[in-house]
């Protein structure tokens, strides 16, 4: 199983924010923290905030933030957000086309069921917070400043 880059940065984007905490986090600083494009961090965080993951606010001083603590927000919840589908073989689409011969006695389409449902469960024993623990080595890799002791941020 393969998750998508549109998957990947989301996790990224949503783990960035979190070690931000209640601060607002613009598209051009994470994307310089991660040097990743800022357009596609534009497309996932609209669709995050849609989703609600994450809040936007407009403006001169605007950025966005979690939605929720970081220790509400589950990894499979942010992954199953951002996928379009686990169909790990066409015939698990959901097109109800048959599009191998030995499929009506195959087991190998339930198999690869549960496989990617044993995926997901495995997901969704963490949260966004337990993939932001330490965090200061992340914030050190990501150049964010030191937290402040007295703001609630996660150290």
């Amino acid at each position: 199983m393969r998750l998508t880059v549109y998957s990947d940065y989301a996790l990224r984007l949503m783990m960035y924010l979190a070690l931000k905490g209640e601060r607002l986090s613009t598209i051009a600083e994470i994307a310089k923290a991660y040097d990743i494009s800022k357009t596609h961090l534009m497309k996932i965080t609209h669709e995050l905030a849609q989703k609600g993951l994450i809040e936007t606010v407009r403006g001169r001083q605007g950025g966005m933030r979690l939605a929720r603590s970081a220790d509400e927000i589950g990894v499979g919840e942010i992954v199953r957000s951002c996928e379009p589908d686990f169909a790990i073989v066409p015939c698990m689409e959901k097109s109800g086309e048959i599009v191998c011969v030995v499929q009506p006695a195959c087991v190998l389409k339930r198999a690869l069921g549960a496989a990617a449902a044993a995926f997901l469960d495995v997901l969704d024993g963490y949260t966004l917070a337990d993939l932001t623990r330490p965090a200061m080595p992340l914030r050190r890799l990501l150049a964010l400043p030191e937290p402040d002791i007295h703001a609630g941020l996660p150290s």
